[in-house]
């Protein structure tokens, strides 16, 4: 019941201003927050947050009144991701708690789990990025907060700060550790795009459809970080029976834990969907890691053992699409850029031939190329596994001929 007179109360606002601004013009709706002054993360995350609740009190004087009647906002948080790799990392669960926490002080919002029964109690979805931006000599962060309508799938507020680098610990999280592909589909990309929509905006319509899914792909995700590996696979499964299932953060998470459980056929299988979705994505990065300054997979076998799997269901899946590829080798930003682009083009010409040996037509229908550290997604030049991706080898559909 309150919920229905919330949503009249919302449709009779929304007629009320349209009507307002045809007779007298009305206000500009608010402006996405942007802050210039690089801050300490914590106090970054604090400055965002509190920008994006400033722009909640600016709502029509009669939604006011409305929502007056309600105990609290209610708010869900689906988990916050770096930009650049979409990835989950120590820094964006940081980031994540210290909003909530925040959030939770205020008395006007109420934080409820990222869960499918939530959804229909919430009258807010938050999402949050940190993306990594150049500012003079040093790296920093530009933190990204966006409040959407869940009724509406409208933006009603937007905020930024810039956190500076400083402390900020970009390892990944168990998932995005170990996850052998980089998990950035349009879904991911649509996320990113709705924790930058401005105010009056519309949410990205391909990852706002899909939240219901989102809040089984979220579960499963903490059960694998928790090392809880057959809760995990039940979870997955889930999320992939729903319409929205067969996404790369769901066919990655059941090769993840089938893999923890021992379970090599079905962990093999999920690889080859892996690929094969990827392919149909027209573009599949891989993180096959190699032995320092060469071109000889990573001597750790508990690193570079499933290897030969990847590669055998690559050799697969290519080959019953048909598709040509471009094998493009990467390096992380260490060294000089023309020893780079020697070794990357060197790995990828390895790659190359590994997969002709699978599949010998393959060898007419690939070519290796090297890209130097010139598309590092990371670029922490760290070389441990915060930038394990900018080493990746992608495989990139061309046309044929």
């Amino acid at each position: 019941m309150m919920q229905t007179t919330f949503a009249r109360a919302l449709a009779f606002a929304a007629s009320l201003a349209a009507t307002a601004a045809l007779i007298a013009g009305c206000a500009a709706p608010p402006q996405a927050t942007a802050i210039s002054n690089e801050l300490p993360f914590d106090q970054a995350v604090s400055q965002a947050t509190d920008g994006l609740i400033a722009q909640t009190q600016k709502l029509p004087a009669f939604l006011l009144k409305v929502e007056s009647k309600f105990a609290k906002r209610t708010v869900v948080i689906d988990s916050m991701i770096d930009s650049g790799s979409g990835q989950q990392t120590m820094a964006t669960k940081q980031f994540e708690k210290y909003v909530t926490d925040r959030l939770t002080a205020n008395e006007q919002f109420e934080v409820l789990p990222f869960q499918l029964a939530s959804l229909t109690k919430s009258q807010y979805l938050l999402t949050g990025t940190m993306t990594r931006v150049q500012t003079g000599n040093k790296g920093s962060f530009k933190l990204n907060l966006a409040l959407t309508e869940m009724k509406t799938g409208n933006s009603v507020a937007q905020a930024s700060a810039i956190a500076r680098e400083e402390g900020v610990d970009t390892a990944p999280t168990p998932y995005y550790r170990d996850s052998p592909v980089l998990v950035k589909d349009k879904i991911i990309e649509g996320y990113i795009r709705t924790a930058q929509a401005a105010p009056g905006t519309r949410a990205d319509s391909i990852y706002f459809e899909r939240i219901a899914t989102a809040t089984l792909i979220d579960n499963a995700t903490n059960l694998y970080n928790n090392e809880r590996y057959q809760d995990a696979l039940g979870q997955f499964k889930n999320a992939l029976a729903t319409p929205a299932g067969e996404q790369l953060r769901v066919l990655n998470g059941l090769y993840l834990a089938n893999f923890k459980l021992g379970r090599t056929a079905d962990a093999e299988q999920a690889f080859g969907r892996v690929v094969a979705l990827g392919i149909a994505y027209n573009e599949l990065g891989v993180k096959f890691l190699f032995n320092p300054g060469g071109t000889e997979f990573w001597s750790d076998q508990k690193i570079s053992g499933p290897y030969q799997m990847w590669l055998r269901q690559i050799a697969r899946e290519s080959t019953a699409a048909k598709v040509c590829m471009n094998v493009v080798g990467h390096t992380s930003r260490t060294g000089s850029e023309q020893a780079n682009d020697t070794l990357s083009q060197q790995r990828a010409a390895f790659i190359r031939q590994r997969l002709a040996a699978e599949a010998g037509d393959l060898a007419a229908r690939t070519k290796a190329v090297g890209m130097g550290f010139r598309q590092n997604i990371v670029g922490s030049g760290t070389d441990n596994v915060v930038d394990a991706l900018d080493r990746r080898v992608e495989f990139k559909i061309v046309p044929c001929g």
